[in-house]
């Protein structure tokens, strides 16, 4: 568990964004971020779509960053 929460909370501190807007931006309860971020449950593979497309609608950047660390790490994972 995990893999997209570490790569969440690391592009949520470097652009900081905060949960509550990225829980506003995705139409959705802040305590699913909390959750996800302190990696207590993962997304699904739809959440993770739609977080991206979030933070993209927040930060173009932000959203390149969590799409190269969480589908990255997935692969290298997938590898090993």
């Amino acid at each position: 568990m995990g893999t997209a929460g570490k790569a969440l909370k690391r592009v949520l501190a470097t652009y900081r964004i905060s949960q509550i807007q990225l829980a506003s931006t995705m139409g959705i309860a802040s305590g699913n971020i909390s959750r996800w971020v302190n990696e207590n449950r993962d997304p699904s593979a739809e959440s993770a779509i739609d977080i991206r497309d979030a933070l993209e609608t927040i930060d173009p950047d932000a959203a390149k960053a969590f799409t190269l660390l969480y589908w990255e790490r997935r692969i290298n994972d997938e590898k090993e």
